[in-house]
């Protein structure tokens, strides 16, 4: 079993509370922009009032991580996420935050998640951060 997939399983087997990102692991269930296959990824989620908010930073490595790709070509989809206590499945759609939030997103996050801004010193490109929005019921 890989990496990813013993993080979906451990999140899955305790309802969200035992994973190496705690209560803001959320899986991805992103559509591939080639394949049209759904792939799983596990990802930090960072919870606002409009859903969750994720880093497209690969570690600092110097490309987006596949899942961004296949966000932008094809962003409604399902995420997993602990909500109120209870692993929840969502349909969300992405939207990329704009060149003018982004260095305020990206402070938050580094706020709540300081490993982030270690991954803006190891690469050159400015790091997405998406915007995943519930579709209303």
């Amino acid at each position: 079993m890989g990496w990813n997939e013993d993080v979906i399983e451990k999140f899955r087997n305790s309802n969200g509370t035992e994973n190496y990102w705690g209560p803001k692991l959320v899986i991805l269930h992103s559509i591939g922009a080639k394949s049209g296959e759904t792939h799983l990824n596990p990802v930090v989620g960072f919870r606002n009032e409009h859903g969750w908010r994720v880093v497209a930073s690969k570690g600092g490595s110097p490309e987006n991580p596949a899942w961004y790709h296949n966000l932008r070509a094809n962003p409604t989809f399902e995420l997993e996420a602990l909500v109120d206590g209870e692993v929840v499945t969502q349909t969300v759609t992405a939207t990329q935050i704009s060149d003018d939030e982004w260095q305020q997103a990206y402070a938050a996050i580094v706020a709540e998640e300081p490993q982030f801004g270690d991954y803006l010193e190891k690469t050159d490109r400015r790091i997405p951060v998406l915007q995943l929005t519930p579709l209303a019921a």
